[in-house]
């Protein structure tokens, strides 16, 4: 063989290498462009949940109905005393007993069934039709909650809504709206809203501090969480992610509940929701989305 064919055939084997070279690694070089690129986030699937529209009221707890209890007769001094406050009374029951001047005894009994709020029968005391009550008992054990409402929820409230009350010292009571006050307050612009308390095993106190969160209705749209929304110059926002990127939306929200918010435009069912948006991730960046759920996303 000369010296040129031997050249020669050098160069073909060269390139034939070569070009087994490059084929074998374009498969690899075009998986690698087609990976995803830039930061992994988490999103979730947007789904729909209905929010219960609440109107917070803080108050305090009182008697329905107090009904005050005289003796019938004038300057009678006070025999035996056979009921305390706190004590659950029934109708036409013996409270106290009082002296009669020409002997014998005379009986102050309880006008209604109830619970006994307060007493000034002292043995030995006066006790007459005038004047102080001997004792006042709260009519058939009913309590209500009175709060003070803003002007601007009134006019969501309608008698018989639902409430959850909580009552400092008791605990959580079930109950529902009974009255509101047809005035306001003119310095304050709060009105009186009277919540009626279900009956409860627990021992509830007049004037203890109470709250109660009255169901008004509900709305029913798409939810997020809070960590998903940025409030910022530009308006409300959720990001999403559309084909590996940032797709920043301007939404409308609306009722919060249980760490999560409602959105009344701006995105739709089954839009993958960066969860926790933040400034790094800008319009158009590209990501690696995991999806997760929306307790996990938490």
């Amino acid at each position: 063989m000369s010296h040129f064919s031997a050249r020669r055939s050098s160069r073909t084997l060269v390139a034939a290498f070569a070009t087994a070279t490059l084929f074998s690694l374009t498969p690899a070089r075009a998986a690698d462009e087609q990976a995803p690129k830039g930061e992994t986030v988490t999103v979730i699937k947007a789904t729909k949940a209905c929010f219960a529209n609440i109107v917070d009221v803080s108050g305090m707890v009182m008697a329905r109905d107090e009904v005050s209890v005289r003796p019938e007769r004038q300057g009678l001094k006070v025999a035996e005393v056979l009921t305390e406050p706190g004590d659950a009374v029934g109708a036409g029951q013996t409270l106290a007993r009082l002296n009669l001047p020409e002997g014998g005894f005379v009986n102050v009994t309880a006008p209604v069934a109830g619970t006994v709020l307060t007493s000034t029968a002292t043995i030995g005391a006066m006790a007459g039709a005038k004047g102080e009550a001997l004792f006042s008992i709260i009519a058939r054990g009913e309590y209500d909650m009175v709060g003070l409402v803003p002007v601007g929820d009134l006019s969501k409230l309608k008698i018989n809504q639902p409430a959850s009350v909580k009552v400092i010292g008791t605990g959580s009571v079930n109950g529902f709206v009974r009255r509101i006050a047809p005035t306001v307050q003119p310095d304050s612009q709060l009105g009186n809203v009277f919540i009626a308390l279900s009956p409860t095993n627990a021992r509830l106190l007049v004037n203890a501090s109470a709250r109660a969160l009255i169901k008004t209705g509900q709305s029913c749209n798409i939810a997020v969480p809070l960590t998903a929304v940025q409030y910022g110059s530009a308006g409300t926002v959720v990001q999403v992610v559309k084909r590996d990127r940032v797709e920043t939306r301007r939404v409308e929200i609306g009722l919060m509940s249980g760490g999560q918010i409602e959105i009344r435009d701006g995105i739709s069912e089954g839009d993958d929701v960066v969860a926790r948006s933040g400034a790094l991730l800008r319009e158009g960046d590209p990501v690696r989305p995991v999806t997760a759920t929306a307790a996990n996303a938490k």
